[in-house]
């Protein structure tokens, strides 16, 4: 038998304890019994990054929670072009975050070990994003739609736009300009699994129908690993991405290599 009506869960947690929250987030395990709970948005909870952590964890701009509630309400922050009050608001992979009071322009990318970098971009590159198409419908009013990893619909779309595709999206309008083909050849980046970040040419698909189809990866240093087709963001066409990508340009090193050059430097 169930509980007590009074003793069930009404409607979706509230909290997160900082054992719980996610590791990419790289919160210390000391600091404290809780960690901000993003608030339902266009990224899932385990796969985003709240405002408050950009703004304490990363950027320093503040020491506690309630310094990262005033930022937010004095309207500091703005995330795709709109100001986001919420402190808990979830930022994601390819998302712009604007802080016009210090001139600071970020792009959320990975690093090679699948960890968010806040990439510093310029002021023309932080008028657009590429948005990974994850699926292309008919709605009931015969309009066709597109929807987004980040919870866009964009309506009317080219024709040509697939699912996997990547489409360029001028983030003061939300209008699509460019598409980039999920197409062998294309430049990819992984944004899930093992090998999330690392980046390279799609080399093969296998399709596997009624599970999951594989994609092979090669870096620009020749290495090739797999991945699942539902990891894979198409970041531009040949070797010309159309984002400028972190430090290590998404090539992973063993940590051999990792240990050899912090040697070279003289950090060991």
């Amino acid at each position: 038998m169930c509980g007590h009506p009074s003793t069930r869960p009404r409607g979706p947690k509230k909290h997160l304890k900082r054992l719980n929250a996610p590791r990419h987030w790289n919160l210390g395990k000391m600091g404290g019994v809780w960690a901000p709970k993003p608030s339902a948005g266009p990224h899932k909870q385990r796969e985003c990054l709240p405002v408050s952590i950009i703004l304490r964890e990363r950027l320093k701009y503040a020491l506690t929670g309630k310094e990262c509630m005033q930022i937010c309400m004095e309207r500091c922050v703005k995330i795709d072009g709109k100001v986001r009050t919420d402190q808990n608001f979830p930022a994601g992979f390819m998302d712009v975050i604007e802080l016009e009071k210090s001139g600071d322009r970020f792009r959320l990318l990975y690093d090679t070990k699948g960890r968010f970098v806040l990439h510093r971009i310029s002021k023309e590159e932080a008028e657009y994003k590429l948005c990974r198409v994850q699926k292309v419908y008919m709605t009931s009013r015969k309009v066709p739609v597109a929807v987004t990893h980040d919870g866009r619909t964009i309506r009317y779309p080219d024709p040509d736009v697939k699912v996997n595709d990547t489409v360029k999206v001028n983030i003061a309008t939300g209008k699509m300009s460019d598409i980039y083909k999920f197409e062998l050849g294309a430049m990819v980046m992984v944004t899930k699994g093992h090998n999330g970040g690392r980046v390279g040419t799609l080399e093969h698909v296998e399709k596997h129908d009624g599970s999951f189809s594989i994609v092979t990866v090669k870096d620009r240093k020749g290495n090739t690993f797999a991945t699942r087709l539902t990891n894979i963001f198409v970041i531009g066409s040949g070797d010309h991405p159309q984002v400028t990508l972190p430090k290590g340009r998404g090539i992973k090193k063993t940590i051999i290599q990792e240990r050899a050059e912090a040697e070279a430097r003289g950090d060991l």
